[in-house]
């Protein structure tokens, strides 16, 4: 079993790591000497992505001038971290370079030229973090730019966020930088072990896990674990050191280690009520708390038999490769490949232009014989060994089959996406299979078959909503329409009836119109009538004249 050490007591850790291998760790030759400061070079190029999620969304323009600290593009969405800049300047452009990925791609950066002063932003830090509330603290971290460090560049404020109803009881701080070569935490625990103890406190408030913190850390590195048992002298931090094996720094591999607990396949550590946080992110955190600094620097190992000088740096966000390398008596001839990485989970970069990010923790320069390249690739002899040495016991060959025939449905039956592509197997192959670029490929594949999906499924919800818009006018139309035929009737209807009533009445007053009428003339009639009976006897009682 694995020892825990604090100050006060010894533990027994869980368990070993399953599967691993044991690479020549190659060490030595750049954890000797202290941390030193790489300097500020003339031109500075920030990648707008230097972390998982959404790139951050440019807040300034060009030709703007900018102080050390001062934010230059937010957080665009939850999963997105702020960035800053590094040091005092000018904003030169904002366009396409080339940026650290396996492709050679290049995406968009701010590009910054430096005025050589250095000249901070206002920035005061918290006496007291303890009277801050979570949420406070982690709008601090976010607004700070802080990123995994450890390699993933998972934003730590949308990490540490924890949801109440999963409590967490477990906080998990990764020491153990397993890959060989890479020995950047090993002298930030030497150096800077009083800051990480102090993050790991303000994490503790924030978090507040009810049962445990540990600190897990391989045996390769006594001077870090003498460093972190002194720092954390009389606190509750558990200091975990069990064998030196690769790699038992994978996330989902630590928490095995030191807990005995195992991640669900496509879950995360917060499910079983574990949050894990590299050292590094861990100072990063302290600074930013405890001194109001986001997130500028962070220390690099420059090692490889073509560099002369090796060493770890702490060197600002942005700094091209070629200025590290030219401090370094870096021999471009000797190199056979510049590695960002390491030489189990590196990629080689074309261009030494590239620029330092928030998840580069080695430059790699090896020699062709200190790093020769793989021979050509033989056929599987199915001798089993990748999966004795598979850290989540998965099976490689069968994937390798199912990734050659692209066979994604079965791919991701047999958990694809639990490989941390960490190289054991490709590693142990005897037929010099790069089992990992297949996985790589076929994740690649499958997730652009997903975001194809989504994007026929979103186009397939807007052509029926569309057609559901459609078919509810026509619906509407009509039923205007029939809304409009309806009233013509009812006004139809009504006029008739409107019509027979005013011919009744026009009947009716010509009826009465003609027997007004005719009574007139009857009234005229008996006039006459009346006036002729009273002339006659006057007419016959008159003298006859003639006859006198």
């Amino acid at each position: 079993m694995n020892s825990i050490i604090t100050s006060d007591k010894k533990i027994s850790a869980a368990c070993e790591l399953t599967g691993g291998i044991h690479p020549a760790e190659n060490k030595k030759q750049s954890s000797e000497s202290p941390i030193r400061f790489a300097g500020i070079p003339a031109e500075l190029v920030l990648p707008l992505s230097q972390h998982v999620g959404a790139p951050s969304e440019v807040i300034i323009s060009v030709g703007q001038k900018v102080l050390k600290g001062e934010m230059i593009a937010k957080p665009n969405g939850a999963v997105s971290a702020a960035l800053h800049a590094p040091t005092s300047g000018v904003i030169h452009a904002i366009e396409n370079r080339p940026v650290s990925h396996a492709s050679g791609m290049s995406a968009p950066c701010i590009v910054l030229h430096s005025d050589g002063e250095d000249r901070w932003i206002e920035h005061s830090g918290v006496d007291n973090y303890q009277q801050l509330s979570a949420s406070d603290l982690l709008a601090r971290i976010r607004d700070a730019g802080i990123a995994g460090l450890g390699g993933a560049g998972f934003p730590s404020a949308f990490k540490l966020h924890v949801n109440p109803e999963k409590p967490i009881d477990t906080l998990i701080i990764n020491g153990t930088e397993c890959e060989p070569y890479i020995t950047a935490d090993d002298r930030l625990m030497r150096e800077r072990a009083g800051d990480i103890i102090n993050g790991i406190k303000i994490l503790q408030h924030m978090i507040k896990p009810t049962q445990q913190t540990l600190l897990g850390i391989e045996d390769n590195k006594p001077e870090a674990i003498a460093a972190l048992q002194q720092a954390a002298s009389g606190s509750d931090i558990a200091i975990v050191v069990f064998p030196t094996k690769y790699p038992s720094g994978g996330e989902k591999q630590l928490i095995e280690i030191l807990t005995g607990r195992e991640v669900p396949s496509g879950g995360l550590p917060a499910d079983i009520g574990i949050v894990c946080q590299n050292v590094g992110t861990t100072y990063a955190i302290a600074r930013a708390i405890l001194h109001g600094e986001p997130l500028l620097s962070r220390i690099t190992t420059i090692t490889g038999n073509a560099c002369a000088k090796r060493g770890n740096v702490e060197v600002l966000l942005g700094t091209p490769i070629k200025f590290l390398l030219s401090q370094s008596d870096f021999n471009a001839a000797q190199c056979e490949r510049l590695i960002i990485g390491g030489p189990m989970m590196g990629y080689t970069v074309l261009s030494t232009a590239v620029p330092i990010v928030k998840t580069t923790n080695c430059i790699l320069a090896p020699t062709r014989e200190e790093l020769p390249p793989p021979p050509p690739a033989q056929a599987c002899i199915r001798c089993g060994l990748c999966a004795e040495a598979c850290p989540a016991s998965l099976l490689p060959q069968q994937l390798y089959w199912f990734a050659r025939s692209h066979e994604n449905e079965k791919l991701q039956a047999h958990n694809l996406f639990d490989c941390i592509e960490c190289g054991a197997c490709s590693y142990v192959c005897p037929s010099s299979i790069p089992l990992v670029q297949y996985y790589r490929a076929a994740k690649a594949d499958i997730r652009q078959q997903r975001e194809e999906k989504i994007k026929a499924d979103q186009s397939k919800l807007r052509f029926e909503a569309r057609q559901d818009r459609i078919a509810r006018l026509e619906a509407e139309k009509e039923a205007a329409k029939l809304a409009r035929k309806q009233a013509a009737a009812a006004r139809a209807e009504t006029t008739a009836e409107t019509d027979t009533v005013d011919e009744d009445k026009t009947i009716i007053a010509d009826t009465n119109k003609q027997d007004a009428i005719q009574a007139a003339i009857e009234r005229a009639k008996a006039k006459k009538a009346a006036s002729s009976q009273a002339t006659a006897p006057a007419t016959n009682n008159q003298p006859d004249e003639s006859g006198s």
